[in-house]
């Protein structure tokens, strides 16, 4: 017995018409719902690049300090260190052994290479300072904490 055939005899003719079985899949939806979805993405991971700036989304809570000058200084390498104690170089959380890696890298690349420490409000002082000798036992020597300016 063929499938979509009458269960009682009679010809075939016309079975489609009449409620025979549909054997194409239709992959029309399933397309635009991974547009959407693709668009979705495009969109929150845009929006996260930019609200993060050079932190790649990654939000630190600057301690308060008085304004230095900035104006010669170029950042060559900034190291946000979040409140739960993780280092973030260019958008990525990196553990120790890369971080001295990365140090190392810029090290290589340029001696004058400054290292702006981005430590959130809440991260102790021993993180820091272990981030910091990081970078000083890579050959760094221009270091800098960074810091947000008081409202007055």
């Amino acid at each position: 017995m063929a499938l979509g055939a009458p269960e009682q005899g009679g010809d075939d003719t016309g079975l489609e018409s009449v409620g025979g079985i549909f054997s194409d899949i239709n992959i029309t939806p399933l397309t635009d719902i991974f547009l959407v979805l693709l668009i979705i993405f495009m969109v929150t991971t845009t929006a996260i690049a930019e609200a993060g700036n050079e932190q790649g989304g990654f939000k630190v809570n600057l301690p308060k300090g008085g304004k230095g000058d900035e104006s010669g200084l170029t950042r060559d390498v900034t190291v946000a260190i979040l409140a739960d104690g993780r280092a973030v170089v260019a958008g990525r959380v990196l553990d120790d052994a890369a971080l001295a890696q990365a140090f190392g890298d810029a090290g290589r690349r340029s001696a004058e290479t400054l290292v702006l420490f981005q430590a959130d409000e809440g991260v102790p002082h021993g993180r820091v300072v272990q981030v910091m000798e990081l970078a000083r036992q890579a050959g760094l020597s221009r270091l800098a904490i960074a810091t947000r300016a008081e409202r007055r």
